[in-house]
C-alpha cells in the first residue's frame, strides 16, 4: 500500500546536524534506508519537511521506515494513505456502489 509521508524534522535536530555539516549525509542515509518511490523537501508548519511516497507491503513495515526519521532526525511523521491512478480505476465500482446505496 502507499502512503504519502510527511516527516517535519525538530528544529533542534535539524540546527544541530546543519551545524555539524551532517545534514545532507544523514538525510542521505535515512532516504538509503527507506527507499522511497519519491522524495521532495520542502516546509510544513514552519518546519524542514520531507514529502516521501513509500509502497508497504503490509502495516508490520511502517517501524523500518518510521524509526531512522524518529532517531536521525527527531521527525514527527504522518502516513497518509494514497493511491495511483490504477488503484482509483480498480476502486471505481466501490464507489459507484456507495453512491447508489448511501448517495441521494
Amino acid at each position: 500500500m502507499r502512503f504519502l509521508l510527511s516527516a517535519s524534522m525538530s528544529h533542534e535536530a535539524g540546527n544541530r546536524l546543519a551545524k555539524q555539516g551532517k545534514l545532507a549525509s544523514t538525510l542521505q542515509a535515512v532516504l538509503e534506508s527507506i527507499k522511497p518511490e519519491a522524495a521532495y523537501f520542502g516546509d510544513k508548519d514552519g518546519k524542514r519537511t520531507a514529502f516521501l511516497i513509500v509502497d508497504l507491503p503490509d502495516a508490520s513495515h511502517i517501524p523500518a521506515v518510521a524509526e531512522p526519521l524518529f532517531l536521525a532526525l527527531g521527525a514527527d511523521i504522518d502516513f497518509t494513505p494514497v493511491m495511483v491512478k490504477e488503484d482509483l480505476m480498480k476502486a471505481a465500482p466501490a464507489i459507484e456502489a456507495a453512491v447508489k446505496k448511501f448517495g441521494s
